[in-house]
């Protein structure tokens, strides 16, 4: 069984466009917008305490006066763009609430956000999907930051269909957290359903802190954590090892034991791409590798 056609990323090919900068002056700084001061106060008063920095770690980490960031943080200075960026760079913070951040000062975005279906990202979106296809018989796929498929390999496709049948809901088809943590969904399968799942509605809150001001991230957030079963109280137990969580599936006389593995895009300038996620599920024995050969052949 294929994946849904609107689940695919394609494989046009055509030159990638370099990040652009939004409306900029003379010299090529950020053009003034509509500032908030009050917001950007408060939000950057959030991310210090969400990095647990004090004004004074903070103020020495990015090398400014801790008097200048106490008048930053109460409204009474308004902060240049380079000051953003340079606290942004200081606080790791994501390029999506980068731009929320430079909005609030006064400033237009400064990182782009193309989307995936469109020429500026064709090349990339070309070898993405070059490499989910190269992890064949092992499944692969890429989500967006709300776990939306965006495209998956061969192997990925008939794990699918083996663990929710010929005919899935597409609503569980194309979203990786609804696909395990439905009632409807994968669960069923997993032997260690209750551990895998505490680790990722885990992550699902980690990711959710780091973009406060999305809708749509707290949205998923409450509908996955209101299906039956689903905690959001973090599980100690949980068979897992830093980046690798253990997930074990019993189905149809098949028996799987799998890690996935979570990688991102380094240094990108595009909200779109930071956003991506490639995961694969890799086989944690011998029996495990020879039957997702088979399931894929």
């Amino acid at each position: 069984m294929r994946l849904p056609a609107t689940s695919s990323i394609g494989r046009t090919a055509a030159p990638i466009i370099a990040v652009s900068i939004s409306p900029t002056s003379a010299n090529g700084a950020p053009m003034p917008i509509q500032t908030d001061p009050a917001l950007f106060a408060s939000e950057l008063k959030r991310w210090r305490h969400h990095r647990r920095y004090s004004q004074l770690q903070l103020a020495n980490q990015a090398q400014v006066s801790q008097r200048h960031l106490s008048f930053l943080e109460n409204g009474r200075s308004r902060p240049s763009a380079e000051m953003v960026e340079h606290l942004s760079i200081v606080l790791a913070i994501p390029l999506r609430a980068r731009n929320a951040l430079l909005n609030a000062a006064g400033f237009a975005d400064a990182y782009s956000e193309e989307p995936l279906q469109g020429v500026a990202l064709a090349q990339i979106r070309s070898t993405l999907h070059t490499l989910v296809e190269a992890h064949n018989p092992y499944p692969a796929y890429i989500v967006d930051r709300a776990w939306n498929l965006l495209d998956a390999n061969t192997a990925a496709a008939n794990l699918t269909a083996l663990l929710l049948g010929k005919e899935p809901s597409l609503e569980l088809a194309t979203n990786v957290l609804r696909l395990f943590l439905h009632p409807d969904g994968a669960r069923h399968a997993v032997t260690n359903w209750h551990e895998a799942a505490a680790v990722l509605v885990e992550r699902l809150a980690s990711e959710c802190a780091n973009c406060p001001g999305d809708p749509n991230m707290r949205a998923l957030y409450n509908e996955v954590t209101s299906y039956p079963d689903v905690t959001t109280r973090p599980d100690r137990t949980a068979s897992s090892n830093g980046l690798l969580t253990a997930i074990e599936i019993e189905m149809d006389g098949i028996s799987l034991r799998l890690y996935t593995t979570i990688s991102s895009l380094a240094a990108t300038g595009d909200v779109t791409l930071e956003e991506l996620r490639l995961e694969t599920l890799l086989p944690a024995d011998d029996e495990t590798a020879e039957a997702l050969r088979v399931l894929t052949t």
